[in-house]
């Protein structure tokens, strides 16, 4: 596998960020496999977190995974790693190869239906350092991504299919916000992989 070239792609941002769709980056019968991987091995847990002063039921359930020491803390929860599956391992090495850097941890979501859903917020925690670069994966049902720039009022909404990859980069974390939505739909199950870099232990 290449390394990535973020010139050799196009930038869905018109402005204050990077944002890098590979369709497909994974192949339907590896995405399968990685699907079923992930669902029947992680350790998925609904989570509490403290959200605008109140404790709120997160609505997916929720996996961290990473290197000894890299806790993450975000809405007021310190989330303690635990250790690298063979299959977070594997996909953790082709994130690296092709976007050129290194991560040492990973957040996984499973939104098992329509109503499960992600808030609007920024990856723009102390821990991930300045404008972190963040590899995305999906698996399973189609969901959108939703972008907004509060600055301009500008919305992009990504339709991310089984086996697609999103790269963030640059500044996007400091201008920009995203959030999956809740949808009306019938939905099944889609599980979402961000590989992240966590500076510094605690």
């Amino acid at each position: 596998m290449k390394t990535l070239k973020l010139t050799d792609t196009a930038n869905l941002l018109p402005f204050d960020g990077e944002l890098y769709w590979l369709r497909a980056f994974y192949p339907p019968a590896v995405a399968d496999y990685y699907y079923q991987q992930l669902e029947q091995t992680l350790a998925w847990q609904s989570e509490q977190l403290f959200i605008y002063g109140r404790w709120l039921t997160v609505p997916r359930l929720m996996a961290w995974y990473g290197d000894p020491g890299r806790y993450y803390r975000y809405s007021g929860v310190n989330h303690q790693p635990l250790p690298w599956t063979a299959a977070l391992s594997t996909l953790k090495i082709d994130m690296e190869t092709i976007c050129g850097a290194a991560f040492n941890s990973v957040l996984a979501n499973l939104y098992r239906n329509g109503q499960d859903s992600m808030g609007c917020h920024a990856d723009n925690e102390k821990e991930l350092g300045h404008n972190p670069l963040i590899a995305s994966l999906s698996f399973g049902e189609s969901r959108i991504l939703r972008f907004k720039h509060p600055g301009s009022a500008y919305k992009l909404d990504i339709e991310l299919a089984h086996g697609d990859l999103l790269i963030m980069a640059g500044a996007i974390q400091q201008h920009w916000r995203h959030e999956l939505p809740k949808t009306r739909q019938p939905k099944q199950a889609r599980i979402n992989l961000t590989f992240r870099r966590i500076v510094g232990k605690l």
